[in-house]
């Protein structure tokens, strides 16, 4: 009899990890990567760095979507391009959103996470983050290699979740808790970077739901993070920095972590707000306004 209990303890252990509950919603260990690996043939890797990165070592099949390759060339950095834009170089990546998406950066969470929120943005309902973390990938034996992925081109056919994102209009409209994800220093507009911060907005790090690896805090710890800044699940969330990248690592913890749903990036971000002359906050509370445009920026993220 004890034996049949331990067996089925067992099972139990082994169905609730491979149903994805020990996992913190979309973000996956490299345990749970390899279980996948094994047995999700409609999974692609998506390596979200930089492409002299990805050309170093990447995970095997793996194929580089770097996160500025899916930005617009207007006068605002960072912009994302259109809807049927960025289907079509997600779809000659070979990424549709049928498949199982598995995206991962370097291992600070900001491509990844902002990959992500595209892909969230564009209607893919199964879209995972892997954390890169060299010492659990060397045990888990997560397969990395200098070879480039043979690309078979697909078909994106997006499905805009305009729940997500946030424009200027609604920024302005004072309907939600608005979250300045840069430093201290952009936030206050004593970095020579920023001018300030949107008016109404607070400060908010995004390092600050990421623990000492820069992997993602558990459950617990963002938990006291909400509590710390008494920030709700009932009031809508916009989430900003400079280019939308690191706003969306704050996107990620919140709607995974602790599972809440109406939190938004603002995708314009401090650069269009800058560029449309918009009011900016300091750190005595003065309002500035733009009069000249700024185009030096290393993104902020």
């Amino acid at each position: 009899m004890k034996k049949l209990r331990n067996i089925l303890l067992s099972g139990l252990v082994v169905l609730i990890y491979s149903s994805g509950l020990m996992a913190q919603g979309d973000i996956i260990s490299a345990a749970e990567f390899m279980t996948m690996l094994k047995t999700d043939k409609n999974m692609i890797v998506v390596d979200a760095s930089k492409a002299d990165s990805y050309t170093k070592t990447h995970i095997k099949d793996a194929v580089n979507i770097p996160h500025k390759s899916l930005y617009n060339e207007t006068e605002v950095e960072g912009l994302i391009e259109d809807p049927a834009k960025l289907a079509a170089i997600f779809g000659s990546k070979g990424v549709s959103e049928t498949k199982t998406i598995v995206v991962y950066d370097g291992g600070s969470q900001k491509y990844s996470s902002r990959v992500y929120w595209i892909l969230k943005y564009l209607g893919a309902p199964n879209v995972k983050i892997l954390q890169k973390d060299m010492d659990q990938w060397r045990k888990s034996r997560v397969p990395i290699t200098k070879m480039p992925t043979k690309i078979t081109k697909a078909t994106f056919t997006p499905k805009v979740n305009n729940a997500i994102y946030a424009d200027l209009a609604y920024v302005k409209s004072g309907k939600a808790t608005i979250i300045d994800a840069r430093t201290t220093e952009e936030f206050d507009g004593t970095s020579d970077k920023s001018d300030g911060h949107i008016p109404g907005a607070i400060n908010i790090g995004y390092k600050e739901v990421l623990n000492a690896t820069e992997g993602f805090k558990n459950k617990a710890e963002i938990e006291n993070f909400v509590a710390q800044y008494k920030l709700s699940a009932d009031k809508p969330i916009v989430v900003y920095c400079n280019t939308g990248v690191i706003a969306a690592v704050i996107y990620v913890a919140l709607t995974n972590i602790v599972d809440w749903k109406n939190v938004k990036v603002y995708d314009g971000a401090y650069k269009e707000w800058e560029a449309l002359g918009n009011k900016f906050e300091t750190k005595a509370g003065v309002s500035t306004e733009k009069k000249v445009k700024s185009n030096s920026s290393d993104g902020g993220c």
